[in-house]
């Protein structure tokens, strides 16, 4: 098949300020362009300009960065706006047989749906409505913009509380959740872990990683584990306050402030850890989550991330809220059956399944809806 990905954010922006980076080939987009190319697909991917990287790399298919308009009323952080995409899906729409946009609340996804409804298929994550401005730019935009314009473009959703919230919206929505997938080859698996936990995260204030610092201090101490460590790896405006924290509790010599990492390195840290560590207060989707999955890392979370059930039921780690050095300590007891179950979801977890099932639904979609 001939595929188009439009995914104009590649990165998470904090207060609108988009990233500078080397390099795009760690973000979750490609790798699922990749999972297709793996299987034999032609891949294109379009994304917004703003998220460009500062340094020239070769990419294993087709890239396009279009230019971003009007950026003050459309924040390219939020909601960019692309106005070559217009002329793009109009020129060359018909020549994919499959079109993948990103999210129902974004401006690609409306353009793909008005240009080409018959070959487009949203993947939606989003399960609550954004804050911005009070949350009514969503609720107008699924009230009205969605409701008129997206009834005849299948709708797949990337959790079960994304499914549950874009139901009230739409009708023509997948049963099968298509969760994000992971490059296997960047991340590898192993059962034999150290004496380590990990923290993946910008470190900046919704992350909450004083938090963890704090849980795994009464860890240390409440269960005689002096051998354990916490890794914590990545950047952010709070890392002097971190570090001053680590110092206040004494902990120099367990707490390592790793910086960030490519994903060959950060992988091997994820694999030989005993388990990763979330409790935030805001993000719904973290790729970090299944990248620890598949290496045979259990997770322990609280329920904000819409992976959290997945983990609880599939005993892939601890997951609820206000977790504490218990739960540290129950995981460190049942290594083995936590670690055995991430294993065995491995390769459901990959980019070349997540692939293989977004192509299965849209065709599966198709006859049906050319039926009517």
């Amino acid at each position: 098949m001939k595929i188009l990905i439009l995914n104009s954010i590649l990165r998470t922006s904090e207060k609108n300020v988009i990233p500078v980076v080397d390099s795009i080939k760690d973000c979750m987009i490609y790798n699922l362009g990749l999972g297709f190319k793996n299987l034999g697909h032609d891949v294109t991917l379009i994304a917004a300009e703003d998220y460009k990287p500062s340094g020239n790399e070769f990419y294993d298919f087709e890239v396009i960065f279009q230019k971003t308009s009007f950026k003050k009323l459309f924040r390219t952080g939020v909601l960019p706006l692309q106005l070559g995409l217009v002329s793009y899906l109009k020129k060359y729409g018909k020549n994919f047989d499959l079109i993948i946009s990103s999210e129902l609340f974004a401006i690609p996804s409306f353009v793909a749906a008005l240009i080409s409804p018959g070959n487009t298929l949203i993947w939606h994550e989003m399960n609550i409505h954004p804050k911005l401005l009070k949350k009514i730019p969503s609720r107008i935009w699924y009230n009205v913009i969605v409701r008129a314009f997206f009834q005849k473009t299948l709708v797949v959703p990337r959790s079960g509380e994304a499914r549950d919230f874009i139901k009230q919206y739409v009708t023509n929505i997948s049963d099968t959740i298509v969760e994000h997938g992971v490059n296997l080859r960047k991340f590898v698996v192993t059962d034999k872990k150290k004496n380590q936990f990990i923290v993946v995260s910008q470190l900046i204030p919704r992350k909450n990683i004083g938090s963890i610092i704090e849980k795994f201090h009464r860890f240390l101490s409440k269960y005689n584990r002096k051998d354990f460590q916490l890794l914590i790896v990545g950047k952010g405006e709070l890392e002097n306050e971190i570090k001053k924290q680590v110092e206040t509790l004494g902990l120099q010599n367990n707490i390592q402030l790793l910086g960030y990492k490519p994903h060959e390195e950060l992988g091997k840290l994820v694999s030989a850890s005993t388990a990763m560590l979330v409790d935030t207060k805001q993000d719904l989707n973290m790729v970090s989550i299944p990248e620890a999955i598949v290496c045979g890392t259990p997770v322990i979370t609280n329920m904000v991330p819409s992976t959290a059930l997945f983990i609880r039921d599939n005993r892939l780690g601890i997951a609820k809220n206000n977790w504490d050095e218990s739960d540290l300590n129950e995981l460190v007891e049942n290594q083995e059956l936590y670690v055995g179950s991430c294993i065995e979801q491995r390769e459901k977890l990959s980019v070349e399944s997540s692939a293989r099932l977004l192509i299965d639904n849209f065709t599966q979609y198709k006859p049906e809806k050319n039926s009517r």
